[in-house]
């Protein structure tokens, strides 16, 4: 298999370098996963502005998307990346290993949520109708729905990038849910 490097800011465009000053200066450092979207001219900004877009859906709510694909899609580099963050918007390392497994039972409203995404990433959007009820009945939207199929997508890539190249985690490793369940 081709092996895939983490390119250096020296690596890269001057477009992507400027992207790149930019994330050290918000994140304190530039994730292996972004710097390898910067090999494409394009790919990193065109990946920023979709995961930077509005959205009806709160961080944390985001946070339950990004748990329940990444852990379907079994990404360790997200499942990593989004365990940290997720315990940085509030949520316990209980509450998200229950969020990793697609449910949320200290929130209903959460739980709805967590379901329809898990649901939606396991049969690749041909979604259980009585989950989408279920949605739907603890309140959301068809606004939320459509921002919640967008969150997915933008999870499922950085999902398959991290499955295709296989760069390094840079991320404080996320146990495997197994393991931790055992």
């Amino acid at each position: 298999m081709t092996q895939f490097n983490v390119p250096t800011k020296s690596e890269v465009s001057t477009t992507n370098q400027a992207i790149f000053d930019h994330l050290e200066k918000a994140v304190g450092f530039v994730p292996n996963l972004y710097a390898t979207m910067a090999s494409s001219e394009n790919g990193l900004k065109n990946f920023l502005d979709f995961a930077g877009a509005n959205s009806s859906l709160s961080t944390k709510q985001k946070e339950v998307i990004n748990l329940a694909v990444s852990e379907v899609n079994q990404c360790q580099y997200c499942l990593s990346a989004h365990t940290a963050i997720a315990g940085m918007n509030g949520f316990s390392a209980d509450q998200i290993l229950t969020l990793r497994a697609g449910s949320a039972p200290f929130d209903s409203k959460l739980n709805a949520l967590a379901r329809l995404a898990k649901n939606i990433a396991e049969n690749r959007g041909a979604t259980d109708a009585a989950i989408i009820e279920e949605y739907f009945a603890e309140g959301w939207t068809k606004e939320n729905l459509i921002d919640t199929i967008n969150q997915v997508g933008e999870i499922t890539i950085t999902n398959y990038l991290h499955r295709t190249t296989e760069v390094p985690v840079d991320f404080p490793q996320a146990e495997a849910l197994e393991l931790v369940h055992a």
